[in-house]
């Protein structure tokens, strides 16, 4: 009997696929990439043309070892990593080193068993070593990718190949400048440092922003029929009106006081909103991130469980999504049917279209996935829910419910617009009613899933013309408002938009920038850093192209180019690299030397007389003794409007240092603020600055702290000895439901920020002023 061995990428994916293959099918996981460009070296002969150098990766012999000792014992070997380049490049890897063990597979009755046993027909293979697709980890679609192996794909390959020593090629060689220029440790990336000026350039616009007044005037009016109803001033004899400032504003509420508000036409339209797309990679994560508040990169690693697979049932396991990086919104023929057949058992015909919706991906999209969706509905949320985890519970809720509204009718509504006169003044309130909800039952996007954005106040059933009573004149001043800092959702957006990265990519951008301190996450929202900025700034000066967004989105549709066998991928790292090379040697010249660099001030050290000088470490810009390293003074500045340094003054506390009693002073440092004494660097004792609430389990003071990723969370500072630790402020307020010694500060873009009991059966909630 034939023994076949396949090989995945993760032991979770493994398990399930074993399952469904039985007892003559070995399922071994690579766990990721076994082979990969050197990482103490360059690893690409640029002079042989661009030829890379690839190394089994550390820690990954013993995999290569058992995969190589099980291909010997088998007669086929079904690569079936993940489907995209990355998974077609682990497969090439793995084939090269089994491939000197390999026989030639001959036709025999073995293929006829096989093809038995799969119910489907194995297609004649001539090497030992075939592809295999698997595009949703289901018994059915893994039984047919078995059935009709493939050859390995040279141009998926070469296209990984061209992207991975492209990266090379630039961050192993303009991050060696920025070590010398700034600091050891940064690093440089194709598609990570235009990430970072995207952010950059956006602080810069917030930065600059002026702030201009306007003010608005609402009408609160009365009709001969509920309710009273609200209309804005939209102009003066059809000509639209700007309200600069106070006063004309309340010239304009005297004049109409005194003036009758008049209905004077009355326009009625139905209006129809069409459900949006299913998922696509990008379009997962900044729904995720409105909805559910998660990073990009916890979706995609949600996302990748739910793909793998999870016990549906006792003894019964299946992948509940299709394959999560992809950029199409294709859906197959047997999902549709099956989406049809469910809204018109558990709806009715009037929630189902008369032909099934089919959307039209963008021009570059890769069709070679379809779009992200339920294996099948027959694992309803309820069902699997005990086998998920509450986040990946929410996650899959989401595909679930995005799926099924993409198929379902549109919803309908009933504008109304009253167009109104208050002497040459014109006025208008509209208003609308849902007629029939369509998909917005099951799901609407970027809203709960109850409400629509476009819903307003409901008008009353007036006709024109009819006289209407004033009952207020609202005038509200208002401020044109920055740009806003980017979000994992907006940020994933522009990135799709303007063509950086790919589906596969975007999480992985974010976390780097932010991981590499070049951006820093507040209240889930990107801004530079210092050090950001000003490596920012040298790469942008330097190397004009490589930081350029159109330059990046054109070698990506190359690279594109190179996955369909349009181009040949060593020609385009040539095209690149004859450029880029000039570039570098140039600027290895002409790069500012921040790291040595030392501006004189006339400020002068405390301790030893001698001048300071500004000078950039991790933090940023500080003050330090020309003479270090004898004298290690240092002190904190900041910079006026006008460019000119001051010294920050480093506030003082009541506290006093627990070794020697001298005063402690409040220092910043790579996890936030902490004291210090002001002895330093005679006694160099510290402690965290508490928040005034004692730990529960302790009774140590609670202190707030910053996570290695930059995110605040408050813990005990007893710590090791106490690991008490909570991400919401806790605040010195009892709950007056049910006695809990402290409340919780949380903040949401929806509701604001408001106090609750931590309490898991309470419920207590208090919004705070103006919320």
């Amino acid at each position: 009997m034939s023994k076949t061995l396949v090989i995945v990428e993760s032991p979770s994916k493994a398990k399930t696929i074993g399952k469904y293959l039985g007892k003559n099918y070995s399922v071994k996981a690579s766990v990721g990439h076994v082979k990969d460009l050197p990482v103490s070296k360059l690893g690409v002969d640029i002079k042989n043309d661009f030829e890379p150098t690839y190394e089994v990766i550390k820690g990954k012999k013993k995999v290569i070892d058992e995969i190589k000792s099980a291909a010997e014992k088998s007669d086929y070997v079904f690569l079936a990593t993940d489907p995209d380049r990355e998974g077609e490049a682990i497969a090439w890897h793995i084939a090269e080193e089994i491939s000197s063990k390999s026989k030639a597979i001959k036709k025999t009755k073995k293929d006829s068993k096989i093809a038995k046993k799969l119910e489907a027909p194995v297609t004649a293979a001539s090497d030992k070593i075939q592809r295999v697709l698997f595009h949703e980890i289901t018994k059915k679609s893994i039984l047919e990718a078995i059935a009709h192996p493939l050859a390995l794909n040279q141009s998926l390959f070469d296209a990984q190949q061209a992207r991975r020593v492209l990266d090379r090629l630039v961050g192993y060689q303009i991050s060696p400048l920025l070590w010398e220029k700034v600091q050891r440790g940064l690093s440089a990336g194709r598609v990570q440092s235009v990430a970072v000026r995207i952010i950059c350039e956006r602080e810069a616009e917030i930065e600059k922003f002026v702030s201009t007044e306007y003010w608005s005037l609402e009408a609160q009016l009365e009709g001969s029929k509920a309710p009273s109803f609200v209309a804005k001033l939209m102009g003066k004899e059809g000509k639209k009106i700007e309200l600069g400032n106070k006063e004309v504003t309340e010239q304009i509420k005297e004049e109409v006081s005194k003036t009758p508000f008049i209905l004077k036409e009355v326009l009625k339209k139905e209006r129809r909103r069409q459900p949006s797309p299913p998922f696509t990679t990008s379009t997962l994560q900044q729904e995720a991130a409105r909805k559910l508040g998660y990073s990009a990169k916890k979706t995609m690693m949600l996302a990748q469980k739910l793909y793998e697979g999870v016990e549906v049932s006792e003894g019964e396991t299946a992948g509940l999504i299709t394959y999560m990086r992809t950029d199409s919104t294709r859906l197959s023929p047997d999902s549709l049917v099956e989406v049809r057949e469910f809204i018109l058992k558990n709806y009715s015909k009037d929630y189902l279209p008369e032909a099934a919706i089919v959307y039209k991906s963008k021009k570059a999209a890769q069709d070679a996935h379809e779009a992200i969706r339920p294996t099948s509905l027959q694992y309803d949320p309820a069902l699997v829910a005990k086998s998920l985890s509450a986040d990946e519970m929410k996650l899959y809720e989401l595909i679930w419910k995005r799926f099924i509204a993409c198929q379902m009718s549109p919803a309908v509504f009933d504008q109304t617009t009253f167009n109104i006169s208050a002497g040459p003044y014109d006025f208008r309130a509209t208003g609308s009613v849902m007629k029939f909800p369509g998909f917005i039952a099951v799901y609407l996007e970027g809203k709960d899933d109850t409400a629509d954005e476009d819903e307003e106040k409901r008008l009353p059933n007036l006709a024109a013309p009819e006289n209407l009573k004033l009952l207020d004149l609202l005038p509200e001043q208002h401020f044109t408002q920055p740009p806003p800092r980017f979000t994992d959702a907006s940020l994933v957006k522009e990135l799709e938009e303007k063509g950086i990265g790919r589906p596969s990519t975007y999480a992985s951008i974010l976390s780097t920038i932010v991981d590499k301190k070049y951006i820093s996450k507040e209240q889930n929202k990107f801004r530079p850093t210092t050090l950001g900025n000003i490596v920012n700034n040298l790469l942008v000066n330097h190397f004009p192209d490589i930081l350029n967004v159109q330059f990046t989105a054109k070698m990506e549709d190359e690279l594109d180019d190179v996955e369909e066998g349009k181009l040949a991928w060593r020609d385009t790292i040539k095209k690149f690299y004859t450029t880029f090379d000039a570039t570098l040697q140039k600027a290895k010249v002409q790069m500012k030397d921040i790291k040595r660099q030392e501006i004189k001030t006339d400020f002068v050290c405390e301790k030893c007389g001698r001048p300071m000088v500004v000078k950039f470490g991790r933090h940023g810009e500080f003050l330090a003794c020309i003479g270090y390293p004898e004298c290690k003074s240092t002190k904190e500045i900041a910079k006026a409007e006008d460019g000119a340094y001051a010294i920050q003054e480093t506030p003082t506390t009541t506290e006093v240092c627990d070794k020697c009693a001298s005063p402690m002073l409040v220092k910043r440092g790579r996890f936030g603020s902490f004291l210090a004494c002001s002895k330093y660097p005679e006694c160099k004792s510290t402690k965290a600055i508490s928040i005034g609430v004692n730990c529960l389990q302790c009774s140590a003071p609670l202190a707030e702290r910053k996570s290695k990723r930059g995110k605040s969370f408050y813990g005990c500072t007893a710590y090791p000895k106490c690991t008490f630790a909570l991400w919401d402020k806790p605040v010195n307020e009892a709950c007056p439901q049910c006695g809990s010694k402290y409340l919780l500060v949380k903040y949401s873009k929806k509701e604001g920020e408001k106090k609750v009991c931590p309490g898991k059966d309470c419920g207590y909630q208090l919004m705070a002023e103006g919320a």
